[in-house]
């Protein structure tokens, strides 16, 4: 039987590697990343160095999107991948959007209309919907739509939008055109052992009549409830004792009586991985880096305080969003919360595998850095689903 085709690719703004591992899973052949943070890089290039198998051949560029020879690329891109600066959106950060020079959708719409790909796949954060952002988002998805009518030099943003809703509404366009739709994902709904929610934009080229939705979830909330509380199926698996499960709060005590009358109904989903599922059979973190476990990256670091809004990550739900930060690393999001109620951060292994990384990828970088790189990346298992799904319908995986 013959082997199947790669789908080829490009990744704009691909940081450690999260949705690039993705969608190489997935069935992508990356013939380009494309990443300016020097850390970020590095990360990639030691897994290379160290013959890790999806990213050895990767072609990494260290450098601006915009800079990119995309002219040398010897194959027909078909899909344009990425995640272009959030910063500007995230409610994390300073909420500059459009006016934040880290705004990376206008280039990211060039690039489409120099590779015309015949699909792209972007990833932003959730405060991209934000209601003070609305007529911009508007105006990022006219962009995608039709990446051919640039914006002129002269023009500001508005009058750019203003042309592009003209041409939209005329509804006959000729040149290059993608049908674009988005979608708020939570990453736990995907198994995922993290509540991550992010907003997914994707556009197939319109010539090729494609019709395609977003991949159903294939985790629950409830799936987790039952097992919990309805057949204790959870708490045996991680051998947890009685008096360490935790107690019902008050607020699901309605769904675990709903669930039980279904209790014996087949689900339509799985339960949703907790923190615990994530970090099953990774020891306690070494303090010195000398004595540090086979596990990569898995160092202990101290300080770590509970305190109003920062109070971690309960060991037996999905975790918190894993959050970079816009100065270092805001602890809360970034800690693990035991049944006692004592914690302790995450070591960079733990959140590489709550962020669902494969355990012999190296991060590179300090603590800070290494958390920064996490918490930009894009969950690996996230990006391979919605990738096989972009891909089934190109016919190319």
């Amino acid at each position: 039987m013959s082997k199947k085709k790669k789908t080829t690719s490009v990744e704009l703004f691909s940081g450690l590697g999260g949705l690039s591992l993705g969608l190489g899973y997935a069935g992508c052949s990356h013939e380009a990343l494309i990443e300016i943070n020097e850390d970020a890089c590095e990360s990639i290039r030691i897994n290379q160095k160290r013959n890790f198998e999806l990213v050895k051949d990767w072609n990494v560029f260290q450098g601006d999107v915009k800079d990119f020879p995309y002219h040398t690329l010897k194959s027909s891109i078909e899909l344009v991948a990425g995640g272009p600066p959030c910063q500007p959106f995230s409610l994390g950060g300073k909420h500059k959007g459009h006016e934040d020079e880290r705004d990376g959708f206008p280039l990211a719409a060039n690039v489409i209309n120099t590779l015309t790909p015949k699909a792209f796949i972007f990833e932003n954060v959730k405060g991209l919907l934000r209601a003070s952002f609305a007529e911009y988002f508007e105006y990022v998805i006219l962009r995608l739509t039709y990446p051919e009518i640039t914006k002129k030099p002269s023009e500001e943003w508005q009058q750019h939008l203003d042309r592009l809703e003209k041409v939209h509404t005329k509804g006959k366009f000729d040149g290059l055109k993608y049908n674009v739709v988005f979608r708020l994902l939570n990453a736990a709904d995907y198994g995922v052992p993290q509540h991550r929610e992010r907003v997914f934009i994707v556009g197939f080229r319109s010539d090729l009549g494609i019709e395609w939705s977003f991949p159903k979830a294939t985790h629950s909330e409830d799936e987790l409830v039952k097992s919990k509380w309805v057949t204790g199926e959870y708490w045996d698996l991680h051998k947890v004792a009685k008096a360490k499960r935790q107690p019902i709060p008050p607020s699901l005590e309605g769904a675990v009586s709903r669930l039980s009358v279904g209790s014996l109904f087949k689900p339509d989903t799985q339960r949703w991985q907790t923190v615990r599922d994530a970090l099953s059979g990774l020891p306690e973190p070494s303090r010195e880096e000398s004595k540090q476990s086979k596990f990569l990256n898995h160092l202990f670091r101290g300080g770590a305080k509970s305190y109003p809004g920062h109070t971690g990550s309960y060991i037996d739900e999905p975790s918190k969003t894993l959050k970079a930060g816009d100065h270092g690393v805001p602890g809360g999001e970034n800690m693990l919360r035991l049944e006692d109620g004592t914690v302790r951060y995450f070591t960079v292994r733990e959140s590489a595998r709550i962020q669902t990384f494969p355990d012999d990828y190296f991060i590179s970088g300090s603590w800070t850095e290494s958390m920064r790189q996490i918490g930009n990346a894009v969950p690996v298992l996230l990006a391979k689903k919605v990738g096989e799904s972009v891909l089934s319908q190109l016919g190319t995986n």
